[in-house]
């Protein structure tokens, strides 16, 4: 085999769930995934963030709900039978479930394939919860900083 080809066979791929907000693809890396659950009722909280849906009854755990679309700035959720919560596993706030309006597949990302020069895409809405562009064959995969996109969940 000749040098680049080991290069690819050593590179690290990272597993990422693609998910579709609105029109656009995002992936969230599997790694903070702990759960892919149908839409359900969720609770309203009194005087919580906007983007703040509220929380559900998760197998006994209470798990708080939030709207990627508020907290990017889009326009509100309309749920269809396609509509998940993804429901993420982090260190500080624990789960926290995330409203997206369909999950699409998985695929797999080595570094190479995803461009983290994403300072220049300021004039999108969502340019401050992106860490890159992943190249998925002819499909472009914005990729989602998990920790900027559930920060402000906490102080809710």
């Amino acid at each position: 085999m000749a040098g680049n080809e080991m290069d690819i066979i050593n590179q690290e791929k990272v597993q990422y769930i693609v998910v579709k907000i609105g029109s656009e693809q995002y992936g969230i890396n599997i790694s903070y995934v702990d759960n892919i659950v149908r839409m359900q009722k969720i609770t309203r909280v009194p005087k919580a963030p906007h983007h703040y849906m509220g929380v559900i009854n998760l197998r006994g755990e209470i798990v708080p709900v939030m709207s990627v679309r508020r907290k990017m700035g889009l326009e509100d959720d309309e749920y269809t039978n396609k509509t998940r919560i993804i429901i993420l596993k982090l260190e500080v706030q624990g789960l926290i479930g995330v409203i997206v309006d369909e999950v699409k597949e998985v695929i797999n990302l080595g570094e190479d394939d995803i461009d983290r020069n994403v300072q220049n895409a300021n004039n999108r809405a969502d340019a401050n919860f992106i860490n890159g562009i992943g190249k998925d064959g002819e499909e472009l995969i914005s990729i989602f900083e998990i920790t900027s996109i559930v920060d402000e969940v906490e102080t809710a």
